[in-house]
């Protein structure tokens, strides 16, 4: 349970919050995003790109009604991982960026994702989520495990060399037991 305080999520607005997320995509800390050199317009085209998909979505992330992380999810089916794996049925893949600070709060990156987590399971149909960072990414791989993701192998995706990880509901549970 977090005692960082209440996360909300709300469709992105590409135009609306394309400025916003350029800020955050294009920080040094983002590195991984792959958009350190983006225009506002590029990302703004991204971003309206995935609102235009059907597998594929992005929400804004609120902290106490602020803007604090990007989430995305999408049907690896279709989307990102399409013939890397062979998905089973209730898989929803994910990203998430925590919005860059001047003044970190300890623990909050965690919580991020466990909010994150707990969006995407409170989907019934969600069974398990897969997700695909970089494998030089050891900062997230030590956030998916405290939640429960177990890496499965290292695959190449056409942009990264990345390391492919599952979390069921079960193994978030399980991880979300373990810290409370």
């Amino acid at each position: 349970m977090s005692t960082i305080g209440p996360f909300t999520v709300r469709p992105l607005d590409p135009e609306k919050d394309a400025e916003l997320l350029h800020r955050w995509v294009t920080h040094p800390k983002a590195a991984f995003w792959m958009m350190q050199d983006a225009t506002p317009r590029d990302v703004e085209r991204e971003y309206a790109r995935i609102a235009a998909h059907e597998h594929h979505h992005a929400y804004l992330g609120l902290h106490d009604g602020e803007p604090a992380f990007l989430m995305e999810k999408y049907d690896p089916r279709y989307v990102e991982l399409v013939g890397l794996y062979e998905p089973l049925p209730g898989d929803v893949g994910m990203h998430f960026l925590v919005a860059p600070t001047d003044r970190p709060v300890h623990g909050f990156t965690r919580a991020v994702i466990t909010a994150v987590m707990e969006e995407l399971f409170a989907d019934p149909a969600t069974r398990r989520v897969v997700v695909e960072p970089d494998v030089g990414n050891k900062a997230v791989h030590a956030l998916n495990e405290a939640v429960g993701f177990v890496p499965e192998r290292e695959i190449d995706k056409p942009e990264k060399r990345a390391l492919l990880c599952f979390c069921t509901r079960e193994q978030f549970e399980a991880a979300r037991g373990a810290s409370a």
